[in-house]
């Protein structure tokens, strides 16, 4: 029961992470439009061959229903398959494996997988500070009859770094901790960014000292085991493997992936250390038939040092509890043992909002194709890759294979 893997990632394209206030306006039709414009020809297909569409919604400036067809009309396509995916970090995990699913059913052949998160024009009537405004709580609803808005913010527990802080100081409860190794993940991240070239930190190196020297935003979380949020946008091609065989590139397939929600606090999760992704990863291995040393590469998502130190024991990489001795014993580099995050990470590549997870999916899909200029593992033919939505509340994951 499953996918059979016969769809594959077979063009990519994603804007180079900026800050915000330097990032060119566009938008999101257009930066819709571009993306798969891009995205296409990277592929080497035409925009006649897209039959199928998935975007992220909530976030879309021009509308907040109808969005599909709103794009599709924009884009002059006509599609048997229009999703919206309302994951946070983990939406272009669910969005690849949707595409994947609807294609192998026979709905379509090739699905344009798109997420704008450059800033849009704002409109004479609106305000400035909206994003400021919508930012203060992080991903809590403050809408009056929302659970966290009358249980958790009244209370101080706000915004992402109060959660993830949380489950932190949780599992040093439980297992110990050792700020050296949680440091060490990043500078691995930072080391693999040195060699993408548009990677918001290129050109910036990190040492441990420098991590732990770094202010802390909430105990024991320092500054810079937090990522930078940044302007960007992603788009993916997932295609059959009819179209995959004419493709430019060297498809990536779609062979195994799970999801999972638990909750939407913290708050509300039977055990802090131990999350969705547990059950996603095993469902992803079982799908394909792989395992977790089968992997020659994890594209892992990276909103916190700590989301990636439970995504590896959870996903079957070490057991639980061993994350720290697997992180101080593995070179998580892309020259290393263990490559980890081969672009650098959304810790140093830049995380562009829900856009931030496509770029793990895009570093698997271009390390498979052979493509990730001075960063190229040898022989990479399987990668596993995640996505984190929430505060560690939903995640999903892919296992991706060469063709």
């Amino acid at each position: 029961m499953g996918l059979l893997g016969n769809a594959a990632i077979v063009g990519a394209a994603q804007y180079k992470p900026e800050k915000y206030q330097t990032a060119p306006q566009m938008f999101h039709l257009e930066q819709v439009a571009d993306l798969a414009n891009q995205a296409l020809q990277d592929a080497g297909l035409g925009l006649n061959e897209l039959d199928g569409l998935v975007i992220s919604g909530p976030q879309f400036h021009e509308a907040s229903i109808f969005v599909p067809a709103m794009a599709a009309e924009y884009l002059g396509i006509e599609v048997n398959f229009a999703e919206v995916v309302d994951l946070g970090g983990c939406t272009s995990v669910g969005m690849i494996w949707r595409a994947a699913a609807a294609i192998e059913l026979g709905l379509c052949q090739a699905v344009l997988c798109v997420i704008p998160a450059r800033m849009a024009p704002l409109a004479p009537n609106e305000d400035p500070a909206w994003m400021a405004e919508a930012m203060r709580y992080g991903g809590h609803s403050t809408a009056f009859g929302a659970p966290e808005a009358e249980f958790d913010i009244p209370y101080g527990h706000v915004g992402q770094n109060s959660g993830y802080a949380m489950i932190t100081q949780r599992y040093a409860a439980k297992y110990g901790y050792d700020p050296v190794a949680m440091a060490k993940i990043a500078v691995d991240q930072r080391t693999n960014a040195q060699y993408h070239p548009d990677a918001i930190f290129n050109g910036k190196t990190l040492s441990v000292e420098e991590v732990l020297a770094s202010k802390k935003v909430a105990e024991p979380l320092h500054v810079l085991e937090i990522v930078m949020p940044v302007a960007g946008g992603a788009a993916v091609i997932v295609a059959s493997k009819e179209l995959a065989a004419k493709a430019k590139n060297r498809p990536a397939f779609v062979t195994g992936f799970g999801e999972r929600l638990s909750y939407k606090s913290p708050s509300y999760a039977q055990e802090m250390t131990v999350t969705p992704l547990a059950q996603a990863a095993k469902q992803a291995f079982t799908m394909s038939g792989l395992k977790p040393e089968d992997m020659q590469a994890a594209q892992i998502y990276d909103c916190y040092t700590i989301t990636v130190l439970l995504s590896l024991e959870d996903a079957g990489f070490c057991p639980k509890g061993e994350g720290m001795k697997f992180v101080r014993e593995h070179d998580l580099t892309w020259q290393g043992d263990f490559p980890l995050n081969t672009h650098g990470g959304q810790l140093s590549f830049g995380q562009s909002a829900s856009a931030g997870g496509m770029s793990q999916v895009i570093e698997a899909f271009h390390q498979i194709s052979g493509r990730a200029e001075g960063r190229q593992i040898k022989d990479c033919d399987n990668v596993f890759v995640s996505g984190t939505g929430g505060v560690m509340s939903e995640q999903g994951a892919l296992i991706l294979q060469g063709g």
